[in-house]
């Protein structure tokens, strides 16, 4: 009797838990929202139609965004300046989603030598606004990008609003006037760097670095030199692909011009200080939803406070991972001492997972809004695994991912 009561107890037990899960399946996979998602680019970004439109940012010789949209979550792909600032980017993503001639201000464009108008895009999804809401999801810069486009909806910029009260025949945008009223329900980083990345504290490595991680995605996608299918998007600052160009030649005139020596691109807003000195246009804000993925390619070294790189680790990243192992500033603020050795390859794992002094959690499957909720570290992704351009299979890109939008689409409204 002792034993069928046991056995009765057990079976009970596993069905209530096969059950609870079952539940829970149902309730994390149920959609509260139909928001759809926008991915965002981050360093050396492109849109689906470059790269001869076989090889792709998201998801490489995949397509992340196939995926989801033929799992039921409508998704689109942003697309903006692969060495832009952070501000140009923001701006950029705001028109490409909504549709318009990019403005990227008045003040803004003076200081910084280049066009106030940019490209004009019809708009992806021209209907986004307070209540036809957006899920931004961001993978290394474009983490940044979203964050400074969600604050530029909520405030617009402040020197912009000054100049044009003063000058008012030379027009504002709606955005730069803080004026927009589009809605952002949550914000995904993805191997962000939040608080900056040590890596880019050093200009005369991180500039021809990032000549070196576009040549290896054109080479990749299998872009030959007759064919030029990547565009840097520097049309403002002059820069624009002359019709035939080839592909090296327009590289090389590009990495070849002063605008290196400018502010207004993505190595100073990538940086440590560039990062610590643009927080306040980049704050948590208190109706938006935050979640944050982060890589690890390195490893410690037993027995020894020493960190390496992984054999699986892309080779284009071995210089820079193995650069921020060492790198440490005790002047900086923050201090960038050996806990920021652990690394993806290119951004700091100690960075990634949220802003130094926000609200932040473990993920839990409870999020607030203004409190970030970040997944755990990902061992042995690198920066570009976690696109799908790598080691990892399609398959588990495609259900990081997938995972992702279900995250998103349970989020209440």
């Amino acid at each position: 009797m002792k034993r069928w009561m046991l056995t009765t107890i057990s079976i009970c037990v596993m069905v209530g838990t096969i059950f609870a899960n079952v539940q829970g399946t149902v309730k994390a996979s149920a959609k509260a929202n139909d928001y759809p998602i926008v991915l965002v680019h981050g360093l050396t970004g492109w849109g689906s139609d470059e790269m001869l439109g076989v090889f792709r940012y998201w998801g490489g010789l995949g397509d992340i965004q196939k995926h989801l949209n033929n799992q039921g979550f409508t998704t689109y792909e942003g697309v903006v300046g692969p060495f832009s600032s952070n501000h140009d980017r923001a701006v950029e993503l705001y028109y490409y989603i909504k549709g318009g001639t990019v403005d990227y201000g008045e003040v803004h464009s003076r200081k910084h030598g280049h066009k106030r108008f940019g490209k004009t895009y019809p708009g992806v999804y021209p209907e986004w606004d307070g209540t036809s809401k957006i899920h931004l999801v961001g993978h290394s810069m474009g983490g940044l990008t979203s964050r400074e486009l969600a604050n530029l909806i909520a405030e617009g910029c402040e020197e912009e609003r000054a100049y044009y009260e003063q000058y008012p025949e030379v027009g504002i945008s709606p955005l730069l006037a803080g004026q927009a009223n589009e809605g952002i329900h949550s914000i995904t980083t993805i191997a962000t760097p939040n608080n900056g990345t040590s890596f880019a504290e050093d200009k005369n490595l991180f500039v021809p670095f990032m000549k070196d991680l576009a040549t290896y995605m054109a080479s990749a996608s299998g872009v030959v030199p007759n064919r030029n299918l990547y565009d840097f998007k520097l049309d403002h600052f002059g820069l624009s692909r002359e019709k035939g160009e080839f592909l090296t030649p327009y590289m090389h005139r590009v990495f070849n011009s002063s605008i290196w020596n400018s502010t207004d691109l993505a190595h100073i807003d990538l940086s440590v200080k560039g990062v610590t000195a643009n927080r306040k246009k980049l704050k948590t804000r208190s109706d938006i939803y935050y979640f944050s993925y982060t890589g690890q390619t390195t490893e410690r070294i037993p027995l020894v406070n020493i960190h390496r790189p992984l054999l699986t680790t892309n080779p284009l990243f071995m210089p820079s991972t193995a650069f921020m192992i060492k790198y440490t500033d005790r002047h900086s603020t923050p201090v960038i001492d050996s806990a920021w050795a652990p690394n993806d390859g290119l951004v700091n794992v100690v960075s990634s997972p949220y802003p130094f002094g926000d609200k932040a959690k473990p993920f839990d499957g409870r999020p607030n809004k203004g409190e970030w909720s970040y997944h755990p570290t990902m061992q042995g992704w690198d920066h570009l695994d976690l696109t799908g351009i790598g080691t990892k299979l399609p398959s588990q890109v495609n259900r990081l991912y997938l995972d992702l939008a279900k995250n998103l689409q349970a989020l209440p409204q």
